[in-house]
């Protein structure tokens, strides 16, 4: 198993596992689709780099404006 996901201190990190669960897959999928590793990932899993990022605060979950969740980008 991955380290940082053995504790609750990436749950707590984040404000609970919904959140750790969405921001991973996110994540993940920008990774999947050719996105930079903002940590070396020699020798790494997708799923171990994102867990890294976290732990390092490189990604974090931030709440989107109404602007944001409307799509209206002017």
């Amino acid at each position: 198993m991955i380290e940082g996901l053995r504790h609750d201190d990436m749950i707590n990190k984040l404000g609970g596992r919904f959140k750790l669960t969405v921001l991973i897959q996110r994540r993940w999928l920008q990774l999947m689709h050719d996105a930079r590793p903002m940590v070396d990932p020699a020798g790494k899993t997708p799923l171990e780099i994102v867990v890294q990022e976290i732990m390092e605060g490189k990604i974090t979950a931030r709440r989107l404006t109404p602007e944001e969740l409307a799509g209206d980008d002017e």
